[in-house]
Parts: structure tokens; sequence; C-alpha cells
């Protein structure tokens, strides 16, 4: 369940930033006004739509895309909110007892091998 809705999440990510990019700059954030380099006009899409029925339509799937968005990630922080297990991967590391270094009878101390 977990991974259908991450592979959801991802694609309307995807989806939001294409209807992004491809409506046209109203601010002229990018010098080009409000005329140049996107096209618009009444040919656009093939004379099928007019430039203002197309921002609409790009608008509004924006919205749908952006909603979608937003539940996939309110269903995503429930869920993993929700999952029983362990709160810290530390939790999950084995702890290992006897293995402490050899001790020398004569002084106590740790013995270290001595080269030849």
């Amino acid at each position: 369940m977990e991974t259908v809705l991450v592979l959801l999440h991802v694609c309307f990510a995807i989806a939001i930033v294409a209807l992004v990019l491809m409506q046209r700059s109203e601010g002229g954030g990018l010098g080009l006004g409000g005329g140049g380099g996107g096209g618009g006009g009444a040919g656009s899409m093939g004379g099928l739509m007019s430039s203002r029925g197309t921002a609409n339509l790009l608008t509004r799937a924006t919205a749908i895309v952006a909603a979608l968005f937003f539940a996939s990630s309110l269903a995503l922080s429930i869920l993993v909110a929700n999952t029983s297990g362990p709160t810290s991967i530390v939790d999950d590391i084995p702890t290992t007892t006897g293995t402490t270094a050899p001790v020398d009878d004569e002084t106590g101390l740790p013995s270290v091998p001595v080269g030849e």
C-alpha cells in the first residue's frame, strides 16, 4: 500500500511540475513580457481552444493535481505515523556480550600480543 502511494505521490509531483511549466508567464518574470516566448493567440492547440480556454484548462488541471498531491501527502504521513516498528535503527543493532580483551593473570591488565 505504501509503495503504491509513494509512486502516485511521485507521479503527482511530476505532473505538477509539467503543468506549471506549460503555463504562460503572466508576470514577465523571465523578461519576455506578455507576448513573447510562449506563443499564444488563436492558433495555439491547432485552433481547438482559445488562449484563455487553454489557460483555464491548465489552471484547473494544476489545481486538481495539487489537491491530489496534498491528499497523498496526508495519506502517507498518516500511514507512516501509524506504523508499528522500531523508532530508531539503533534499536535493531544486536547487543553482544563477552567480547572483552584477554586479561593477563599476573598483572590483571589486558594482555598485548608481543611481536617476535
